[in-house]
């Protein structure tokens, strides 16, 4: 399968690893905002052809996919565009930074019946897997999430350290993960969520620190801690506490309460949940499935953000 990919940036060659490791899928297009940058990673990966024109990315001969890991604000816009040219679509994370563009997603994925994902990772991390294996099988049950998201980023720059061209958010691109997570990992819609954030950044405009807490119709409740003005260990970290036990999970990996590693090697053919969730855009193209992480499947997580900000708005 020929591939674009739009995007290289730190997550846009977190991707070029992933699929290096896939058999029977290649990248054949990387677009970049600056040629020079985006030739650069296209000679380090292989990659033939390079261009500043996403429509001329997808046009290549044989292109059948898509990934975005473009700037947030892009998403919505391209993958719609993806789709309208007969092109299934991965959209990195988050689908979309309004419920408006969100939905308009869905719609266009509806329509065209096109393979539409959307990169919540956590539903592919070993270590997040894991703890859900052991929910399906009845082994665990969540009592409560803890989670906490914390950066040092007061100033623009991505994951890899380097000027970023666009603004992220809290809310719409970190607390998406965590929101999803919830619902996937309990199985049950969320009932009642609100949320508060601290001042905004004077110069970025997006508040710095927010705080979330959720509850699921069946009782599970997670407090969600957001900070770009956390100068200590960086990441996202997950407490699991169930009825029989209790799990950290950090990215791909996991440890018991008490700190002991839990080997997660064998829950699927990778230890990358990036390389998993390509993975499986790639088998729900080849075998007309619904991915994982389709947009139809995380959508309820976006009208729920939408939600929270609205109400955040209206505490001044």
């Amino acid at each position: 399968m020929k591939v674009a990919l739009a995007g290289a940036g730190a997550f846009g060659q977190k991707h070029l690893d992933g699929i290096s490791r896939i058999d029977g899928h290649e990248v054949v297009s990387i677009v970049g905002r600056r040629l020079e940058q985006a030739q650069e990673i296209a000679d380090k990966y292989g990659v033939g052809h390079v261009t500043t024109d996403l429509e001329e990315a997808i046009n290549q001969p044989g292109v059948e996919a898509v990934i975005l890991a473009t700037p947030t604000q892009m998403h919505a816009e391209q993958a719609i565009l993806c789709m309208d040219a007969g092109k299934h679509v991965e959209v990195e994370i988050p689908l979309a930074d309004t419920w408006a563009d969100s939905e308009a997603v869905n719609k266009k994925q509806i329509e065209t019946g096109l393979t539409c994902m959307v990169g919540h990772t956590r539903r592919f991390n070993p270590s997040h897997q894991w703890v859900h294996n052991k929910i399906v099988a009845g082994e665990l049950a969540i009592q409560q999430m803890d989670i906490q998201t914390y950066f040092f980023r007061r100033k623009n720059i991505n994951a890899a350290g380097g000027p970023r061209s666009w603004t992220d958010h809290l809310l719409w691109h970190h607390a998406a993960h965590s929101i999803d997570l919830f619902r996937y990992q309990t199985g049950e819609e969320i009932v009642f969520a609100e949320a508060t954030q601290g001042p905004m950044h004077p110069e970025l405009g997006i508040a710095m620190d927010m705080a979330i807490l959720m509850k699921t119709e069946g009782g599970k409740i997670c407090t969600l801690s957001l900070s770009f003005n956390n100068d200590g260990p960086i990441g996202s970290f997950f407490r699991y506490i169930c009825d029989n036990g209790t799990y950290n999970a950090l990215y791909d990996d996991l440890e018991d309460g008490k700190g002991d590693a839990i080997d997660v090697s064998k829950v699927a053919v990778s230890m990358d949940g990036i390389e998993l969730q390509d993975r499986d855009f790639f088998a729900a193209i080849e075998n007309g499935t619904e991915p994982n992480s389709s947009v139809g499947r995380v959508l309820p997580c976006y009208k729920i953000m939408h939600d929270l900000e609205v109400s955040m708005n209206k505490q001044g």
